[in-house]
């Protein structure tokens, strides 16, 4: 799974924001703020990759359970799905 096309991350004030581009401007009706955890994760989906990369790669990154990494990426990915901000 990845990003669909037309969304781009990127840094404004010390910010991440989700930027839209041409037609998914109207699809997100918007720009989306995410913390430095979000980011993280939607960097790694910039890339085609998976639920399990993505925890490895958190658990890597910072001082957290792999239980509480794991659900808290599955919910952060389903809310992208509704948003329609995943592609499988």
């Amino acid at each position: 799974m990845k990003i669909k096309e037309g969304y781009l991350l990127r840094e404004v004030a010390g910010s991440n924001i989700v930027v839209p581009l041409g037609a998914a401007e109207l699809d997100l009706g918007g720009m989306m703020t995410l913390n430095e955890v979000g980011a993280f994760v939607w960097h790694a989906l910039e890339e085609n990759t998976d639920e399990e990369q993505i925890v490895k790669a958190l658990l890597s990154e910072y001082d957290v359970e792999e239980a509480v990494a794991a659900r808290d990426v599955h919910t952060y990915i389903e809310k992208l799905r509704e948003k329609g901000l995943i592609e499988d």
